[in-house]
């Protein structure tokens, strides 16, 4: 492995053990510079994430992901697999500045009374499934109480709040329970999650369906799932989950093998409430879910870790 600095060094090291660095995601296959050509140049930054020392590579953090995935599938076991970025950072950090894309929350107090709901479900997750947050030397560099003051450098501490959030919550990310966020990007994309799910019953629960353009997703790359969808508002699944669960939960069906799901901030409870239901593995699949429905417009474009060479 690469390592570009301490972790100790960007400020998580009261968060994170000595058991982590930072090394460049390498995954086999991927071209991030369609990406890189429309965004940012400052985004490359993204492409060193944090590493377990138990995992050497890009390729490696696919892997373990597809492998579990594959048998939680096969074997119908409980994994939610659920990312966090910048949108659920601002969340727990009790802020409306996670209303981006779509609107999660409508008031900063309804944030803060759904902090436990969230935190219970953050915790079953690390113990039966997957974290997936964003962890780049970007968004973990500890600001001055003077920069924070004048709110200069906004949201380069983002993650380091997450990681103390998992921490006063008694939730810890260990080498089996964490992936990169990107390591979904790059298996949702490619060819052996298509393989995985050929023949399989799907449910994507999100706000948005087209059966057409999401069964036509799946054959460019030779697969054919079984395809429904049991919908959700597109608005404040993360302090509302409570009221629309048992609706949600009704519209998918019993004999699914595995669910994709689109709820934002909402996606945590989501997953962790079907896979635990239906004993399947639910991920969350944001920006995939829209680029399957035709829909990128509704992620702002193309995202990394998703083309192909």
């Amino acid at each position: 492995m690469t390592r570009f600095h301490d972790i100790k060094s960007s400020g998580a090291g009261g968060f994170l053990s000595g058991e982590y660095a930072f090394s460049r995601l390498e995954v086999s296959g991927i071209d991030n510079e369609p990406v890189f050509a429309l965004n940012s140049p400052g985004q490359r930054e993204e492409e060193v994430c944090v590493f377990h020392k138990t995992v050497p590579t890009g390729d490696a953090y696919v892997a373990l992901l597809a492998g579990r995935f594959e048998t939680a599938l096969n074997n119908r076991n409980p994994l939610p697999v659920v990312r966090f970025a910048d949108g659920e950072y601002a969340f727990y950090r009790g802020s409306l500045r996670c209303n981006g894309l779509y609107q999660q929350a409508e008031s900063a107090s309804a944030i803060k009374a759904s902090f436990p709901a969230h935190a219970k479900a953050l915790k079953e997750l690390s113990e039966t499934g997957l974290l997936a947050p964003l962890l780049f030397p970007g968004n973990m560099r500890r600001r001055s109480v003077f920069e924070k003051l004048l709110r200069k450098r906004k949201g380069e501490d983002g993650a380091l709040n997450f990681l103390k959030f998992l921490s006063d919550n008694g939730v810890s990310l260990t080498g089996t329970n964490y992936i990169p966020f990107y390591a979904v990007y790059a298996y949702l994309s490619g060819a052996r999650f298509a393989a995985a799910v050929d023949g399989k019953k799907v449910c994507v629960v999100n706000s948005d369906f087209n059966a057409k353009e999401c069964a036509a997703w799946f054959a460019k790359a030779g697969s054919r799932p079984r395809l429904v969808h049991a919908p959700v508002p597109e608005s404040f699944v993360a302090t509302r989950w409570v009221s629309m669960r048992e609706q949600v939960l009704a519209a998918i069906p019993k004999d699914v093998d595995c669910v994709m799901a689109g709820a934002g901030v909402g996606a945590l409870e989501v997953c962790v409430d079907v896979a635990r239901e239906f004993r399947v593995p639910a991920i969350d699949s944001g920006h995939i879910i829209n680029a399957m429905n035709g829909l990128e417009s509704k992620s702002k474009g193309p995202r990394l870790y998703t083309f192909r060479r």
